[in-house]
């Protein structure tokens, strides 16, 4: 027999995942009696902001492109949780903001590293 706290957090635990699956599985459902589906030559077509295509949807990019993408995304992140940190400074502040400093100085250097490795040179190599 398991004690009731055990229980208790295995039931907290089912639930979030029966919700978790609902929120899920309901969708995928409910989608496909909502949509009305088009049919036509239009259909088979790339989307791009309503304007006419122009080439083929599917070209190569350099991975300079993927790098920097990620870069950003890892910068833009970072970026983010600096707004909770700053307004969790408490008795120690001048600590809290060398902290932020050093984390900030961190990034910098992540960013002159990928400068030098050529990371931010869009120029195509042939």
């Amino acid at each position: 027999m398991l004690p009731k706290e055990l229980l208790t957090d295995f039931l907290a635990v089912a639930f979030y995942l029966l919700v978790g699956v609902i929120f899920a599985v309901v969708p995928l459902i409910i989608s496909p009696l909502i949509v009305r589906r088009s049919a036509g030559m239009r259909r088979e077509e790339t989307y791009e902001s309503g304007m006419e295509t122009i080439g083929s949807a599917w070209i190569q990019f350099t991975v300079a492109y993927y790098i920097y993408a990620l870069i950003f995304l890892a910068f833009d992140v970072d970026v983010l949780y600096l707004f909770p940190v700053a307004l969790a400074y408490g008795k120690y502040a001048i600590r809290d903001f060398l902290e932020v400093v050093i984390f900030v100085g961190i990034l910098s250097l992540a960013i002159v590293y990928a400068w030098c490795k050529g990371v931010f040179e869009w120029e195509r190599k042939r």
